[in-house]
């Protein structure tokens, strides 16, 4: 069932409620700070309580917003735990004070938010995930540049790379995703009546972050995930009732290394692999000069690294060993059915392609049937300080 909008309503979510034992979670997407995630997460709670619905109110950022505030309304709050930091006392949610309280759902903001150091958890995320192990539902809210493999396509379109991320794992643990969206001139037009930040930051948001161009590519990319999340419940619910599967079924191989811009492959990677509905493994070739105790430290660092992120966008991590980068990828990429591959760009010289070879090359040359992406490895973009 569904609201006049287009969004799944709040009956939706209690027919499931009722259908299944299980935790379930509803995850509201926007593409920016403003479009009404929180408030619409509100509407949607208070319209639970009112069916029967045992819920509380965990966690809610108003940033200040009168509307937001008016929302909260009777709608029971856990109180917020207080922890000393720095000579100060904050406040983060109280999730052990959740649990033991043991709400049919709960309402949780600021799904990126990272805790204040000596709560249990590092992210807010995995407080989530904590209460939906305990058996409690969650409605949660998050803006569409936290999403991890869209880091990258965000700094990009905006000039700022957002430090406080989500993986695309928890949103594919979500059994509903809300789109919140609102036209660019009436999120600008809040903007300007001061609904979404205090005079003073205005202007500079208008002429940053609230650019028409910027919230145009935000609001598309808020759309495609939407789509992604659809393909994906649609391929999820195939494989569930024995339905018939693509004839040629799509699989999508990330080749990395110990190179630090292996992060923003492993994105792109991710993208893919969510709008094709496929399984997608990042694979990277181990040879003699980089086994084990051979490696620079700091390149043992890096891959590490970027082991940790593929798996945290879901991608499976196969490790190959071989003399030759390139007939290692050939054989798998065959032996396996790969049907996209994604190289990241080498800054050698003409020169030293034609003498020593070229990976990408030769993977060309010996693998017809799938199709292969070069991708230029970009400046480092500055950091969001917010």
């Amino acid at each position: 069932m569904s609201n006049d909008h287009g969004r799944p309503s709040p009956e939706s979510l209690l027919a499931k409620l009722k259908e299944s034992e299980r935790a379930r979670l509803r995850v509201y997407i926007g593409a920016a700070p403003g479009v009404g995630k929180t408030f619409q997460m509100l509407e949607d709670a208070h319209q639970l309580h009112k069916q029967g619905v045992d819920i509380v109110i965990a966690v809610v950022e108003t940033h200040g917003r009168a509307e937001t505030a008016e929302m909260i309304g009777d709608l029971e709050r856990v109180p917020m735990k207080k922890i000393p930091y720095r000579n100060v006392v904050l406040e983060e949610m109280d999730l052990e004070a959740v649990i033991a309280r043991r709400p049919g759902v709960a309402v949780v903001d600021e799904l990126a938010h990272t805790n204040i150091p000596g709560s249990k958890n590092h992210k807010r995320y995995e407080d989530v995930l904590e209460l939906l192990d305990a058996g409690i539902s969650v409605i949660t809210a998050v803006n569409i540049q936290h999403l991890e493999s869209l880091n990258d396509a965000v700094a990009r379109t905006t000039g700022v790379k957002v430090r406080e991320t989500v993986p695309d794992h928890f949103l594919r643990r979500a059994d509903e995703v809300v789109n919140v969206d609102v036209s660019v001139d009436t999120l600008r037009t809040r903007l300007r009546q001061g609904k979404i930040y205090g005079v003073e930051k205005i202007e500079q948001s208008l002429n940053n972050f609230f650019r028409k161009g910027n919230l145009s590519a935000l609001r598309e990319l808020a759309l495609r995930q939407l789509a992604t999340d659809q393909a994906t419940r649609s391929q999820d619910y195939r494989e569930r009732e024995g339905l018939e599967q693509p004839v040629i079924p799509e699989k999508v191989m990330v080749c990395i290394s110990s190179n630090p811009d292996s992060e923003r492959l492993l994105r792109i990677g991710s993208r893919i692999a969510g709008r094709l509905a496929s399984d997608w493994e990042a694979v990277y070739v181990e040879t003699p000069r980089e086994e084990a105790g051979r490696m620079r430290p700091q390149d043992f660092v890096s891959l590490q690294a970027n082991i940790r992120l593929a798996e945290e966008l879901g991608a499976r991590v196969v490790k190959l060993k071989g003399n030759r980068v390139a007939d290692a990828l050939i054989e798998y990429a065959r032996r396996e059915g790969v049907t996209h591959v994604i190289f990241g760009q080498s800054t050698r010289s003409r020169w030293d392609i034609l003498l020593h070879g070229s990976v990408i090359n030769r993977f060309l040359e010996e693998v017809k049937d799938a199709t292969v992406q070069v991708v230029p490895f970009h400046p480092r973009i500055r950091e969001d300080k917010e």
